[in-house]
């Protein structure tokens, strides 16, 4: 048998280097110790102090990133702490070109701290339109910060072309693959650089873990990462690397289960006469679902959709829900609703969210494993409910 194998499901049980502290494990253990011994002044172990590296980190880390085609990556303490590391690359001044409507957690540490804190500069503009792109970049642009989809209205970037764009005029690429998983969208092979994701969401899969990871396409990255990584301290512990790890070895058979349903839901809701309009890139009617299927194995497990009605038709339906419980975060096993407006991107003006298309009738379902019948009954007696 080759040392890699061939398929996706077999990877995410077999990937990376899980070997455990007692050989004959079958699953890493935790190793919780701070500190390992020395054997003498010469000794220079593996493992030495647990904020460098952790035997249970290691397992996690190597995991993941053979998932994503990567050569090595750093787990963080959560999905924004992932992002602050790789800002951290960044030289003071740096200017940032990113994609419009970006995670609202995303553009507060660009725009409130690092924006104050080390000069740094951004562009926001559709990373579709590769003219606008191209005029973005200045002499001092280091990154492009693509989001693909994007939360919460699920637009998508054509990921290749802005990473040739990038490579071409020397520029660093870095994406939020949070709401695909590495089983449903692979960008390293597209061409990019670096690969973030909130590991709290499909990774862990459980809601039951903060993570955050970045997988580097090259050496020299995962070098400077894993300084960085070690220098600021914002590592994952092993607890939760153990339960990333752990909910790696569902993930495919997570991700199928639910993306299956979320396209069952979004054809329902598609035509349902309470429903304005509905996002999901697995639908035929998505402007962009071409490209979807071009750089993405299925549509997602995420579903957004604007009802008829205001804010109070929202509560409505919210409160007659059984099933989908409202919760801020997403990719668990249970199905979730958000409200984008006064959740997910509360910390933004009503001007921002305007001009990102956030509006007050807009919700996001995070469609879990349940029996998508039932997912379907819910919705339609809570948008009933909610006219």
């Amino acid at each position: 048998m080759s040392d890699k194998p061939r398929n996706f499901a077999t990877r995410t049980i077999h990937a990376g280097e899980q070997s455990s502290v007692a050989d004959n494990a079958i699953f890493p253990a935790i190793v919780t110790s701070s500190s390992f011994i020395k054997r003498g002044l010469d000794d220079n172990p593996e493992y030495a102090y647990s904020r460098v590296s952790n035997p249970t980190r290691h397992a996690y880390e190597t995991c993941v990133a053979a998932l994503e085609e990567g050569v090595g990556a750093v787990a963080c303490a959560s999905g924004v702490s992932a992002t602050a590391t790789v800002l951290e690359l960044l030289s003071k001044d740096a200017h940032v070109v990113v994609m419009n409507g970006v995670y609202g957690g995303t553009f507060r540490l660009l725009e409130d701290y690092r924006g104050r804190t080390s000069g740094l500069t951004t562009t926001y503009v559709d990373l579709n339109d590769i003219e606008a792109v191209a005029a973005a970049i200045r002499p001092d642009t280091q990154l492009i910060w693509i989001e693909s989809p994007t939360n919460p209205l699920l637009h998508l970037v054509d990921i290749k072309a802005v990473c040739d764009l990038a490579r071409a005029r020397g520029v660093m690429t870095c994406i939020d693959n949070t709401f695909c998983s590495p089983w449903n969208q692979q960008p390293i092979t597209l061409g990019v650089d670096l690969v973030m994701h909130s590991a709290s969401k499909y990774i862990g899969g459980h809601s039951d873990l903060t993570g955050g990871v970045v997988v580097a396409a090259n050496h020299e990255l995962l070098g400077r990462l894993r300084k960085i990584s070690m220098a600021v301290g914002a590592i994952q512990g092993p607890f939760d690397c153990y339960l990333a790890l752990r909910g790696l070895k569902t993930l495919d058979v997570r991700m199928e289960r639910q993306s299956a349903n979320a396209l069952r839901v979004a054809q329902f809701l598609e035509q349902h006469p309470q429903v304005e309009q509905v996002y999901y890139p697995g639908l035929e009617s998505h402007p962009q679902h071409a490209l979807s299927k071009r750089q993405m194995r299925t549509g997602g497990a995420v579903v957004a959709l604007r009802i008829k009605g205001d804010r109070a038709a929202v509560n409505r339906l919210v409160e007659a829900l059984s099933i989908f419980v409202l919760a801020d975060s997403l990719g668990g096993v249970e199905s979730m609703i958000n409200h984008s407006w006064s959740m997910s991107h509360n910390s933004l003006s009503p001007e921002q969210k305007g001009v990102m298309g956030i509006s007050e009738n807009l919700v996001r379902l995070s469609i879990g494993i349940e029996d998508y019948r039932d997912l379907i009954e819910d919705l339609d007696a809570a948008l009933k409910a909610s006219a």
